[in-house]
């Protein structure tokens, strides 16, 4: 009896179990990797609040420039880039939000 049901057992969990848990993983890995609604929701509200603390920043140093002549502004880095790039990659979704503000 057990010469039977071992191979039987083998034979199951090779042609079922086997499949079942790479289709079953292959396809929480794909939902995992694609970014939510919410997220997406999450990720335009961050970047409008960093867009008008960016101009509040902007603000403040044209208020100090104006009464300290000797007070230089902060020093542009890559980051102040972000839209040309954008509008140079032609990116529809960021450098539509971009183009928003």
């Amino acid at each position: 009896m057990e010469n039977i049901l071992v191979p039987i057992g083998v034979v199951g969990m090779l042609f079922i179990g086997l499949p079942w848990l790479i289709l079953h993983y292959s396809t929480q890995w794909k939902r995992a990797g694609s970014i939510t609604q919410e997220d997406e929701n999450l990720l335009d509200e961050l970047y409008d609040l960093a867009r008008r603390l960016d101009d509040r920043m902007d603000s403040i140093e044209r208020i100090i420039a104006a009464d300290n002549p000797d007070w230089t502004p902060r020093v542009s880095g890559p980051e102040d880039r972000i839209e040309d790039l954008l509008e140079e990659r032609g990116s529809t979704d960021i450098a539509g939000n971009v183009r928003r503000l």
